[in-house]
């Protein structure tokens, strides 16, 4: 039974881009549904990051942290 949704511009435009030919909008999105159908929930107990992996996860943190002052302090002087 077809149905009527309505849909901002935007995802208008990013439905479209992932259409494929001869492929109607609900067959695209039923394909990015059973694409991303994975839930957190069954993630979580499948693998324990090692102590290595997290101090890595940290160092990428620390270096996003650090470009985000810098970018923040060079906007801020252009602005002076």
């Amino acid at each position: 039974m077809p149905r009527t949704i309505m849909i901002s511009d935007d995802v208008y435009e990013a439905l479209k881009e992932e259409k494929r030919p001869k492929e109607s909008f609900s067959d695209v999105i039923r394909r990015l549904l059973k694409r991303n159908r994975s839930k957190i929930s069954d993630l979580a107990g499948r693998r324990t990051i090692t102590k290595e992996e997290w101090a890595e996860v940290e160092r990428a943190f620390e270096i996003q942290r650090k470009l985000t002052e810098r970018r923040r302090d060079l906007l801020l002087k252009v602005g002076d």
